[in-house]
């Protein structure tokens, strides 16, 4: 391990457990347990049954104050007016003169006055820097990186799991509830980066090692499975979720992502506001899409993406082998004017690979809740 990585509190618990670790956002993070399975099997455990992942990295902030919800909302591009107290929202920090993503995040509004915000791991202190100089007076904006962990409990067993350790589970998605565990608050989130159904646990960090021994314990009847972070890749690639700094990032802004659902087009202000919104009406020179491996081939980020006469026209984003499908997929910036149902090529390995063009996501999980 690299000595200036950080670590997450189940990090003896992880190496354990015989885990595979790799550096992922500045933390060394479980990327699949090989002595149980490894990534195909920890996915499908997900998609049957349940699996739970350390998701600890991932940053936490706390912006508290008069007002607190209402900077938020002034800067972020999301509208928090859309939800209530109680409820969690997924949104982006955008850059004021590109528009381009500096991180998406999710937002827990505790109340007027008070709002949890979950940023990625890599871009934490970014994100809080720009907050925090951005705060009016009697607002403040704290990096609680440490201050807790995250557990995300995934797949179609998942409520049962909660339930025995006694844990709410009927509460909406997108929407959050407070456990009490060992005399300490949990956040229970119906969230999730699987598609399947699931949440997120939020512990105090010092409490998390004791809730993800607790979790597997009360799992082990459905068979439940720790999951790295490539089950989590392959988890979020069959649903066509956006991963930052691949799907998303400075270069790629909301519009060229298709996740303009995520922007507030009718409020007066958020940081790129005028940039995306110009762009949105020119439309976007490229737009993010599904591919699908017509051929037995497995497309990887950075390939360059050819039209039939060999002609650049995009480049993929992310990509991997489907173990639900057993193909390959991924995503892909392409031309606006390649679209659902063409065929596009990769070279992979120096050999030619056709694609369909698809709208994601490549997996149907809604029957399951």
């Amino acid at each position: 391990m690299t000595t200036d990585l950080s670590t997450s509190p189940l990090h003896a618990r992880h190496v354990a457990l015989g885990a595979k670790m790799a550096d992922f956002g500045g933390w060394d993070m479980p990327i699949e347990y090989s002595g149980t399975g490894g990534v195909l099997k920890e996915h499908a455990a997900v998609r049957s049954s349940v699996g739970v992942f350390d998701v600890s990295h991932l940053g936490k902030a706390a912006v508290t104050g008069p007002g607190a919800a209402a900077f938020v909302n002034s800067v972020l591009a999301n509208d928090l007016a859309r939800i209530d107290q109680g409820q969690a929202q997924y949104t982006l920090c955008c850059d004021e003169a590109t528009g381009g993503v500096v991180d998406d995040l999710i937002a827990y509004l505790n109340g007027p006055d008070d709002v949890f915000l979950i940023p990625n791991a890599a871009n934490t202190a970014e994100v809080v820097r720009r907050l925090q100089t951005a705060a009016p007076e009697g607002v403040t904006v704290e990096n609680q990186h440490r201050g807790y962990g995250v557990l995300a409990v995934q797949g179609p067993k998942s409520a049962e799991v909660l339930a025995k350790l006694g844990m709410p589970t009927e509460h909406d998605y997108m929407s959050f509830a407070l456990a009490d565990f060992e005399g300490t608050p949990v956040i229970v989130c119906r969230t999730g980066y699987t598609g399947e159904h699931g949440y997120e646990l939020v512990p105090l960090w010092d409490k998390t090692e004791a809730l993800w021994d607790a979790l597997l314990a009360a799992g082990e009847e459905f068979e439940i499975r720790p999951c790295g972070l490539g089950a989590r890749d392959t988890l979020r690639t069959e649903m066509g979720y956006p991963l930052h700094g691949q799907d998303l990032s400075l270069d790629i802004t909301p519009n060229m992502a298709r996740v303009g659902w995520a922007v507030g087009w009718k409020k007066p202000a958020f940081w790129g506001r005028d940039v995306l919104l110009a762009e949105r009406e020119a439309g976007a020179k490229r737009l993010l899409r599904g591919i699908k491996a017509v051929d037995r081939a497995i497309p990887r980020a950075h390939m360059v993406v050819t039209d039939a006469d060999g002609k650049q026209i995009g480049e993929v984003t992310s990509g991997t082998f489907s173990p639900s499908l057993r193909e390959g997929i991924g995503l892909a910036l392409l031309d606006r004017d390649h679209t659902e149902g063409d065929t596009v090529y990769l070279d992979v390995r120096g050999k030619s690979a056709a694609f369909t063009v698809v709208k994601p996501p490549f997996v149907d999980v809604r029957t399951r809740g």
